[in-house]
């Protein structure tokens, strides 16, 4: 097996040696004019130029076609877009040559040809120039919307490179959907300096919320019971409070003009202040809340009895964490490690989509011409016998790629990068759950806590899995990264075929989707407690897969009491952290906190920086209470062993406290009695 694991490791190398060598990120930074030049790189004669100039708009179908580089007309590498109509008809030999000339091929002289025609024909000149401006570093019609009416430089008609009146829609039509794009682009630019404006705010409350994360774990060290059912009110507090507003809101907002207006009537719009002015809002948020708040309250009506189960496990949890509180910092190593996975990942992605030649085809004038979208190539393109069959034709830039066998599976080199970069992941994961059992399980099984508990324990723990598990981990984490393969590539084939009417098939999809959705929770679960294993006995993966199981199959009641339960709990505390430093930042960037109005920055937008502060906030309420999470699963794992092999005994005594032992006992002859029952 370790042999097949490094043949595969080797080929795969050598498919991202090919990538790294053939590949050129400048392709993907850069525009690239008709013969293959890029526009605006440093030590080339565009240096300077870096911006890309389409000769003929209109022969653009859509904006697709002209970002992939496929608008069938010449391009060219301009230092700046034009600011004004004009045709070559109309420019030729008079005193707006000078300025027209720019836009040229370099080196055209006016003389070379007598006629502009043919200037026309050849392309050496744009038949025309329409006022534009940069856009993803290419020169777009400045389309501007003036009470309802589209204008490009306040004309609303124009004249094409044959002096015909042309309208601005059809540049409309040219460049589809340029428009919104333009819009995207002004949307993203106002994030951007909201993000500007805002971003030490963002920072002090992610910290308020780490500083918050760190002090509710310490706190249970003491007052586990009361914090969890504090918890719980807390949230409960939280959604009557919401619902409370939201009917606020709702009763104050009927009636009033311009309130009463459906968000379907309203439409799409980037000031979401609007739809906040609507009692339709208000009353889908009251709604959406109530139907939460219900649902908790029924889950904590049929799990009341064992809440106190979970919070007893959760109390040794908190203990564990209190003698070893470096564990509480391993996420950031973890994620430091997923950083240096992501950026591997997109670098080779960027390589392998920027690897291939340049590839030249045929552009005609006519549409008819034989050899339309033939490759050919632009030094012996004037030799051959096309340009006098299709007079015009012209041999341009296309693409990068190649017919060789590396570039005809490009395709699937993109997916070998992927599946790399899953099972990277798969593997960093593993690592941080098994460095964690390891120093959670030597708390337990210290018979005398703390005196007995070995020096070092997160740094031991990471050693041996780096030392000696290193192999189980990439087995377990081959094994998700296959089925979370299958399962991306059924979604891509699943959106592909979702137009097809072929019901058969989308309930085939549909089937296997479940299926491995559920095949990847599953190996999930038997992952997770196999590296517990691991981490305790030092076996295999197999073989630690198969004991964990095993174990959990023979305490199935205390499973099924502790796994979710205490997972429900967790998840509240994220919920009670993230949710409140979120109604903080709420209060603050709509400057409801009289005390501090004037520090709150100038906004465009005011749900930007509190949904990075409310996602942030969560993720490092997760990464906190992840451990304490995978604190719990070992002791857990850990009981249900202590219980197989010791009796209490003088000579083999349990290494679980007796508080724990007690209830752990109790809930699972409740368990018992109910299921009788």
């Amino acid at each position: 097996y370790d042999i097949h694991l490094k043949l595969g490791s080797i080929e795969k190398l050598l498919y991202y040696v090919s990538a790294w060598i053939h590949g050129d990120p400048r392709k993907v930074v850069y525009p690239t004019d008709s013969h293959g030049q890029f526009c605006g790189h440093q030590n080339t004669p565009n240096a300077h130029k870096a911006i890309l100039f389409y000769f003929n708009m209109l022969k653009c179908a859509n904006p697709a076609v002209l970002i992939n580089l496929q608008c069938p007309t010449t391009q060219l590498c301009v230092s700046k877009c034009p600011d004004r109509f004009s045709t070559l008809l109309d420019a030729w030999n008079t005193k707006n040559w000078d300025y027209y000339r720019q836009f040229c091929k370099p080196g055209f002289e006016i003389g070379s040809k007598v006629r502009a025609s043919e200037v026309i024909r050849d392309e050496d000149c744009p038949s025309m120039i329409v006022p534009s401006r940069p856009f993803l570093q290419r020169c777009f019609p400045d389309f501007i919307t003036r009470n309802g009416i589209l204008t490009v430089a306040n004309q609303t008609l124009f004249k094409d490179g044959n002096n015909n009146e042309r309208s601005v829609i059809d540049l409309k039509e040219a460049a589809k959907g340029l428009a919104s794009l333009l819009n995207a682009k002004e949307i993203g630019m106002k994030i951007f300096e909201d993000y500007a404006n805002s971003w030490d705010w963002i920072l002090i409350g992610l910290v308020i919320t780490m500083v918050v994360s760190l002090l509710f774990i310490l706190l249970l060290r003491y007052t586990a019971s009361v914090l969890l059912w504090l918890t719980v009110f807390g949230v409960f507090g939280a959604l009557n409070y919401g619902i409370w507003h939201c009917y606020w809101e709702y009763d104050t907002l009927t009636g009033k003009p311009g309130a009463d207006v459906a968000i379907s009537d309203i439409g799409l719009h980037t000031d979401f202040s609007i739809y906040l002015q609507l009692s339709q809002t208000w009353l889908i948020f009251m709604i959406s809340l109530s139907v939460i708040e219900v649902i908790l309250f029924i889950m904590v009506i049929f799990l009341r009895m064992r809440l106190r189960i979970a919070i007893a496990l959760l109390e040794e949890g908190s203990k564990a964490i209190s003698h070893i509180m470096t564990t509480l910092f391993y996420p950031i190593i973890t994620f430091f490690l997923l950083a240096i996975c992501i950026a591997y990942w997109a670098v080779t992605a960027v390589f392998l989509a920027s690897s291939g030649n340049a590839v030249y085809k045929v552009t005609p004038t006519d549409d008819a011409c034989m050899y339309a979208n033939l490759t050919c190539r632009p030094k012996t393109f004037s030799q051959t016998n096309i340009t006098k069959v299709c007079p015009g034709a012209q041999c341009l830039f296309a693409f990068y790629g190649g017919e060789s066998v590396y570039h005809r599976y490009i395709l699937v080199l993109h997916l070998c990068n992927l599946f790399a970069f899953l099972w990277l992941v798969n593997f960093t994961i593993a690592l941080g759950q098994c460095t964690l059992a390891g120093a959670f399980a030597s708390y337990y099984w210290a018979l005398k806590k703390p005196d007995d508990i070995p020096a070092c324990p997160l740094y031991s723990s990471f050693s041996r899995a780096i030392r000696y598990h290193t192999g189980s981990l990439a087995f377990g984490s081959l094994i998700l990264a296959v089925v979370q393969l299958a399962r991306i590539v059924l979604e891509y084939l699943d959106h592909k075929l979702r137009g097809s009417q072929n019901a058969c098939a989308r309930f085939l999809f549909c089937c296997l989707r479940c299926c491995f959705y559920c095949l990847e929770r599953f190996i999930k679960f038997i992952n997770r407690n196999a590296y517990i294993m691991i981490a305790i006995y030092g076996k295999s993966f197999c073989t630690s897969s198969r004991d964990s199981f095993c174990l959990l199959m023979r305490n199935i009641i205390r499973v099924a009491v502790l796994d979710k339960v205490t997972d429900f709990l967790l998840f509240l505390g994220k919920l009670l952290i993230s949710g409140s430093v979120g109604v903080l930042a709420f209060f603050f960037f709509t400057r409801k906190i009289p005390v501090i109005q004037e520090e709150v920055p100038s906004l465009n937008y005011f749900w930007v920086p509190l949904l990075t502060v409310i996602f942030g906030s969560y993720m490092i309420a997760h990464g906190f209470f992840n451990v304490y999470a995978m604190c719990v699963d070992t002791l857990f794992l850990c009981f249900c062993e202590d219980l197989e092999r010791n009796d209490g005994s003088s000579s083999r005594p349990y290494y679980m406290s007796p508080g724990l032992h007690k209830i752990l006992r109790r809930g699972e002859e409740g368990a018992t009695l109910g299921t009788a029952s």
